[in-house]
C-alpha cells in the first residue's frame, strides 16, 4: 500500500512540476527555467544528504555498470521535454502522453530484461492494457 501511495504522490507531484516549470519557462527561457531546476534539486538533495547519514560519495566511482549514472543527465532531458510539452499541448494531455510512454517503457524494460531489471514473460492482458490506455488517450483527444 505504501508504495502505491508513493506512486500516486509521484504522479501528482511530477504534474505540478511541470505546470510551474513551464510558467517559469514563459517568464524566462527554457534553459534558465531547467537549470534552476535541477540547481534547486541538487540544494535539496544535499541537504537531505546532511541531515540523513551522509553516505560516503566515493561509492559512486564502485557504480556499474557506469551508463547508470547517467541519470541526471536524463533528469535534465525530462525537466525540458515536460516543459516543452506541457507549453505546446497543456497539462492534461501532456500528462496522458508522458504516463503512456513511461507504461509502454517500462513494461519493454521487463519485458526483455533491460538495463540490468529482471525479465517478466510476456502477458497477453498487459498488451491489451496499453491499448485501452492508448485508446483512453484517443478518447479524451477525440473532438465533436
Amino acid at each position: 500500500m505504501t508504495g502505491i501511495i508513493i506512486a500516486l504522490v509521484s504522479g501528482i507531484l511530477m504534474s505540478v512540476q511541470g505546470v510551474f516549470n513551464t510558467q517559469v519557462t514563459r517568464q524566462t527561457s527554457l534553459w534558465v527555467s531547467a537549470g534552476w531546476v535541477q540547481l534547486t534539486a541538487l540544494a535539496v538533495c544535499i541537504a537531505a544528504w546532511i541531515f540523513t547519514g551522509r553516505q560516503e560519495l566515493t561509492a559512486l566511482f564502485q557504480v556499474t555498470p557506469r551508463y547508470v549514472l547517467l541519470g541526471g543527465v536524463i533528469g535534465a532531458a525530462i525537466t525540458v521535454t515536460v516543459i516543452q510539452s506541457m507549453n505546446s499541448l497543456g497539462p492534461a494531455q501532456s500528462a496522458l502522453l508522458i504516463v503512456i510512454a513511461q507504461l509502454i517503457a517500462a513494461w519493454l524494460i521487463e519485458l526483455f530484461g533491460l538495463f540490468g531489471m529482471e525479465k517478466t514473460s510476456f502477458e497477453w492482458r498487459k498488451l491489451i492494457g496499453m491499448a485501452v490506455a492508448i485508446a483512453g488517450i484517443i478518447l479524451f483527444k477525440w473532438e465533436k
